[in-house]
């Protein structure tokens, strides 16, 4: 979600820079406002975009290039418990 953010964080800075710039009435800031806010608005769906896209490569599981085959070891030899010496019954 990280693009989507800065995309809000584009739009809500923006918003801000225009409470200021009405409040003391100054046009050229009004304009860069206006310019940011437009620019966060139309930034939101791309950085969805780009941010599910990101989300779903992540979960994607990498696949093995089909090269050599493995060699498979003997797993049981490397189980196998030596035997205790049987105990008598005396």
């Amino acid at each position: 979600m990280r693009y989507t953010k800065l995309a809000l964080l584009t739009f809500g800075a923006g918003l801000t820079l225009a409470l200021i710039a009405v409040a003391v009435d100054i046009v050229q800031m009004q304009r860069i406002a206006s310019t940011a806010m437009a620019l966060g608005i139309a930034a939101i769906p791309i950085g969805m975009a780009v941010d599910w896209r990101l989300a779903t490569q992540a979960s994607r599981p990498t696949s093995r290039r089909r090269g050599k085959a493995a060699t498979r070891r003997n797993v049981t030899s490397a189980r196998r418990h030596p035997r205790k010496p049987a105990r008598s019954n005396r």
